[in-house]
């Protein structure tokens, strides 16, 4: 079993520190304490998640103990990490509403007996001046300005808030108190999971293995899959939208997405990659439904999907709807229901004919009226609600 565990990990990890470390404790039989971070700035997990959820799964079912930290309280600072500005700062309300999805969420891929859940208020809104003081004498102001977001910003003349550079003290502290043995993340977060070592070091612990893992890009097939840049699937979308939007993925990341979340073995994943694009996509697209809602919900979201693509049907009843105020343009209700991630990209997807009511390409700065249904590219179908 370790070996196999080991195998799995270096095949998926862009990087591990310190691999001869972590696999000679796994061939020990070593019982780990395996860490993963996430901070709830928005009420949905996406599919990008599924990358080290599916790492974290395989640890549980290697005999190893997962500790799940969610960021209720590093999510009040925002992670800076590959950011070219300051993060806006939630409530305290907003973090706390959007952490209680979390756990369920994860659920779908971890085994809840075998997870350890914690927020890490309970220990860092507990440190106090003093504690807070310790913490930041563990490192220098050197250290932390070599990360590469704030290197880049100082060297622009852009600016750093003071509260951004407590937040790989704060992430590295949560390894301090769940004392992890490794941790793992995406590859924006190396710096901080190193961070983390030098922190456990100085607290007298020894530092935890890190290994990092591939971002995965957005259905926009350019920058990382985002709930801010709208080109996220989230885990809990209905059936119907997981399907449409990984069908609306560009072909070049048909093999990454198969690789990394379909969570088919590779004889399967083979297999699904010989398809054509376009059948590849769909074979993905049932494979991410059936592994978050079923197989039922899975072949339900293709027969509606083909319905309504290929057949040019559209099953009014099934219409997302949004509650949008008086005056609202086209472009505007794009941006809100999060199919465009800026105004200019609604109003570029307008310009190029991609937008259109009851058949009629529309403008981006026409008024939508109340019960109108506009259809936003070749699967996006909004029904706009005026208050």
């Amino acid at each position: 079993m370790a070996s196999s565990l080991w195998e799995l990990l270096r095949s998926r990890a862009v990087e591990i520190h310190v691999a001869e470390h972590l696999e000679a404790r796994l061939d020990r039989g070593e019982h780990l304490r395996v860490k993963l971070g996430m901070d709830p700035t928005a009420p949905d997990i996406h599919v990008g998640h599924l990358v080290v959820l599916d790492v974290l799964r395989a640890c549980q079912d290697a005999g190893h103990t997962v500790v799940l930290i969610v960021g209720d309280f590093t999510a009040l600072i925002g992670d800076p990490s590959g950011r070219s500005e300051t993060r806006p700062v939630l409530t305290r309300e907003e973090v706390d509403q959007n952490a209680r999805t979390y756990f369920d969420q994860a659920y779908r891929v971890l085994d809840p007996e075998r997870t350890e859940v914690h927020g890490n208020s309970a220990w860092l809104a507990e440190l106090g001046a003093e504690g807070v003081l310790r913490l930041l004498g563990t490192q220098t102001l050197q250290e932390v300005l070599r990360r590469e977001d704030f290197a880049t910003r100082l060297r622009e003349g852009l600016p750093v808030g003071a509260h951004e550079i407590l937040y790989p003290f704060n992430q590295a502290y949560d390894s301090v108190a769940v004392r992890a043995d490794v941790e793992i993340g995406g590859t924006d977060q190396l710096f901080n999971l190193l961070f983390g070592r030098e922190v456990q070091r100085a607290y007298g612990q020894p530092p935890q293995d890190i290994m990092v893992f591939p971002l995965l890009e957005g259905t926009d097939g350019s920058q990382k899959m985002s709930k801010s840049l709208g080109n996220y699937i989230g885990i809990s979308e209905p059936p119907r939208e997981i399907y449409g939007k990984t069908m609306s993925i560009p072909d070049p990341l048909i093999e990454k997405y198969v690789r990394l979340i379909s969570g088919l073995r590779p004889e399967a994943q083979d297999g699904v990659l010989a398809l054509q694009p376009r059948d590849a996509k769909a074979a993905l697209a049932a494979q991410l439904v059936r592994r978050l809602h079923g197989e039922g919900a899975a072949r339900l979201a293709e027969e509606e999907f083909d319905r309504t693509f290929r057949r040019g049907e559209v099953d009014e009843d099934s219409v997302p709807e949004l509650e949008v105020g008086p005056g609202t343009t086209v472009a505007q209700l794009l941006v809100e229901a999060g199919v465009a991630a800026s105004f200019s990209k609604a109003r570029r997807l307008a310009d190029q004919g991609g937008v259109s009511v009851r058949g009629d390409k529309v403008a981006y700065d026409r008024v939508i009226e109340d019960g109108e249904v506009v259809r936003a590219g070749k699967r996006r179908f909004i029904r706009a609600r005026v208050r």
